[in-house]
């Protein structure tokens, strides 16, 4: 074909994308109006993860697995759009790593609402002003976000889905490297650069801010002030990266929580992840031992465990721990109940979908 003619096939298959695009979503509309008749959630992680790994068995290319996602998230994004109009509550402003792991699970149809702090994310929702929330939860190389796991004891709200995202860092400043006596941002992000900061701009200050956006906001105004943040934030707030990719490990990863009021469908086969916070009797010989034990001898994986301090009382712990499985898979549900018998306090925080990558 010559390249007119290719062109012209282009659009022949454009043309017939959206028409089949537009019945899709009229379709959506439909089964929207089925689960407002039962009562059902708009937003379901599980079926979109089943949309999701059904698309990638029809595809056979050129079109890679991340391409189809974005994609098939927008088409989604759309369809839920219609159904129900939802709002999204961040940790913003506008530009953090938050808000960007937001649009990619939720997609740009939805209504978002950035909030100063992840408190008020967790507010807003349990409040109605949102219907999910979206928080950091820990860094590949910084760990826990402490307050996001305060919050998830605190509020009472369940974890409905994940989102994973590669964090790349830049110094953004209107002033040269040789120039910046403060750099600003959220703790965890000045962590994850301590070293590279430590090395290239031995004398500037750390200063903690709300988030890496507001960082960047604080920069623009106060020369010889830098802000740790995505190359998003500078482009949106108009401001020059000086460095790029400043973050101590090449591999930086941030896992993100979605939170909601309802929990979320099995999706099975080993494909869910499930959280859970418990406390410890007193003065009982191993008892962290015995706790995993129910799970450990039913051959399920613990992924994660962590301790806080309880502030109940002196020496008292909250531990969380992620398992593989759904709070519905048998062998899960069996190892809860020994727990529960063992435990003085068993909270279960959510079944999700062990995706988001």
């Amino acid at each position: 074909m010559d390249l007119e003619a290719l062109r012209k096939e282009i659009d022949r298959i454009d043309k017939e994308v959206v028409e089949r695009l537009n019945e899709r979503v009229r379709l959506a509309g439909e089964v929207g109006k089925v689960k407002a008749q039962q009562g059902q959630a708009v937003y379901v992680p599980t079926r979109e993860e089943e949309v999701f790994t059904k698309l990638q068995s029809h595809s056979t290319g050129p079109l890679s697995a991340k391409a189809l996602r974005a994609v098939y998230r927008e088409v989604i994004s759309a369809a839920i759009s219609l159904q129900k109009p939802m709002r999204v509550a961040y940790l913003g402003p506008e530009a953090t790593y938050t808000h960007q792991a937001a649009l990619k699970n939720f997609g740009s149809s939805i209504d978002y609402i950035a909030l100063e702090t992840v408190p008020h994310v967790f507010t807003a929702v349990k409040r109605g002003d949102a219907d999910y929330g979206v928080v950091p939860i820990e860094n590949s190389t910084q760990g826990t976000v402490i307050s996001s796991l305060d919050m998830l004891v605190e509020a009472g709200l369940t974890i409905v889905a994940q989102i994973y995202m590669e964090i790349a860092h830049c110094l953004i400043s209107q002033s040269p490297l040789a120039e910046i006596t403060s750099v600003h941002s959220k703790d965890n992000a000045l962590g994850q650069c301590r070293q590279w900061l430590a090395r290239m701009i031995p004398g500037a200050e750390l200063v903690e801010a709300t988030s890496t956006a507001a960082a960047v906001k604080y920069a623009k105004d106060h020369p010889g002030a830098a802000a740790i943040a995505s190359r998003v934030a500078a482009d949106l707030y108009g401001l020059p990266v000086q460095a790029d990719r400043v973050n101590d490990e090449e591999e930086n990863i941030t896992r993100f929580l979605v939170i909601g009021k309802h929990g979320t469908p099995r999706l099975g086969n080993g494909r869910d992840k499930s959280s859970f916070v418990f406390t410890l009797p007193d003065n009982n010989p191993g008892a962290l031992i015995k706790a995993l034990f129910p799970f450990s001898m039913r051959g399920i994986n613990i992924s994660k465990i962590e301790s806080r301090p309880s502030r109940k009382k002196l020496w008292d712990y909250f531990f969380y721990i992620d398992v593989q499985g759904h709070r519905e898979d048998e062998a899960v549900g069996e190892a809860i109940a020994e727990l529960e018998r063992f435990c003085p306090f068993l909270k279960w925080l959510g079944s999700y979908p062990n995706t988001g990558l």
